[in-house]
């Protein structure tokens, strides 16, 4: 059923819980997996210049070592969690909007599934905070799983 499986990853506790489920699923399925990281160049720009950002929009990272160790570390943990299900990884770092970078490389790596995670919040604090899962889920044809994480706070 699904031949190849996208989980876009931050590193959160958020994303480990739905690459448990992608991982899961690639290997029921013996699907290829895709772990892809996105530095939002919205949330950065006002740090950085503008070819900064122009370089990260291009996938350059090798300029920016925290940048590019954070996508490492995200994209890694998928990578060795995989490994011991016998599951092989496709590792894909860039930079942009989130959600647009979720929905392009899915369309582009004719990806069948994204599989991600969601606080599960509602109302107000929904609507203030934004989505990234939700606005990937708007952005694309791609059936998306969303894995809702609950933390000990909630």
């Amino acid at each position: 059923m699904y031949e190849r499986i996208l989980i876009p990853t931050d590193g959160s506790d958020v994303a480990e819980v739905a690459i448990e489920q992608a991982i899961d699923l690639a290997a029921k399925y013996d699907a290829e997996l895709h772990a892809l990281y996105v530095v939002d160049t919205d949330a950065v720009a006002y740090g950085l210049g503008t070819e900064q950002v122009d370089r990260l929009q291009q996938g350059h990272f090798d300029e920016m070592t925290e940048l590019k160790d954070e996508a490492n570390a995200a994209t890694d943990v998928v990578h060795e969690l995989a490994e011991e299900h016998g599951v092989e990884v496709i590792e894909h770092h860039a930079g942009g909007q989130p959600h647009k970078m979720i929905a392009n490389y899915a369309e582009d790596n004719d990806i069948d599934l994204i599989v991600m995670g969601s606080h599960g919040r509602s109302g107000v604090r929904r609507a203030l905070l934004g989505s990234v899962t939700e606005r990937t889920l708007r952005s694309t044809h791609t059936p998306v799983l969303v894995v809702d994480y609950q933390s000990d706070e909630e």
